[in-house]
Order: structure tokens, then sequence, then C-alpha cells
């Protein structure tokens, strides 16, 4: 299956995600393993349905104020178990699965903020949801895992 196939499935699939509920099946090509991760950046709201099924549901922060989570359809390009960043005061970024360059999923330690824009444009997450998911994707394995941000 192609690039463009699979992510018009992954895209087929989290617009089915919207209107199903927790239980039931969605289509993702008969990859029983497939992950599709679903950003949404109006809501600050990520869902995570794999096989099909919606299992997860939680709050994040993006881009706050002069800073952009950038939309669009993505596979993870790298991990990072214990990230510090390079460009923000060796500021820690644990459980990191980086999408777009610079850009990732990353566990935040000011879970006080999740719900609401904050970050420099990355996708911030509590930092047990954010192992959650590290160990998901990096189990399942890039080629079969999507990142869908919309806003």
């Amino acid at each position: 299956m192609s690039f463009m196939t699979k992510s018009i499935v992954a895209i087929a699939g989290m617009l089915a995600a919207t209107a199903a509920g927790a239980g039931e099946r969605l289509s993702t090509a008969n990859r029983s393993d497939q992950i599709v991760i679903r950003v949404d950046v109006s809501d600050q709201r990520m869902t995570v349905l794999q096989s099909g099924r919606r299992l997860f549901s939680w709050p994040v922060s993006t881009g706050g104020d002069g800073y952009v989570t950038p939309t669009g359809t993505y596979q993870p390009e790298w991990f990072s178990r214990d990230h510090r960043s390079s460009k923000y005061d060796d500021a820690p970024m644990p459980f990191a699965i980086f999408y777009d360059g610079d850009y990732a999923i990353h566990a935040t330690f000011s879970t006080e903020m999740l719900g609401q824009p904050a970050s420099h444009g990355c996708v911030r997450l509590h930092p047990d949801n954010a192992r959650t998911l590290y160990e998901m994707v990096y189990a399942t394995g890039k080629a079969d895992t999507y990142i869908v941000v919309q806003d």
C-alpha cells in the first residue's frame, strides 16, 4: 500500500472516529495494529485509535501565543525517550515522538496548562499519557502510525 493510500485510509479513519462511539469499529484497511493519532488544535484534544477502535481521548497543549502547531498528516520520524530541547534551554521533553522536523508529541510537567494552547508548537501531553502513547507507537512502529493535526 502506497504512502498516499495509507494517508487516505488514516484520514478516513480519523473522520469516521469523529462520529463513532468508543466501542465502534472503524476501518483501518485490514491493518490490525495501525494507529491513528488525531490532534484537534481548536479543542486542545488528542484522540488515539488503534485497530479501528478509539482507545484514548486526552487533553493536550499546542502552540501558544506567537507559536503554531503545523497542521497536516504525518508519520513519526524518530523517538527520544528522555529528550531535552536543544532550542529551549534544555527543557525536558520526555517520551518524544518527533513527526515534523523539530515538532513532537511529548510529555509536559506543566499539566495545569493541558487543555489550552501553551507550547512552542509541539503537542504536549500528561506524562502518564505520553508514556502510554510512546510505548504503543514504538511497539507498533513508524510505518503503521499516522498523526493527523487539524484546526
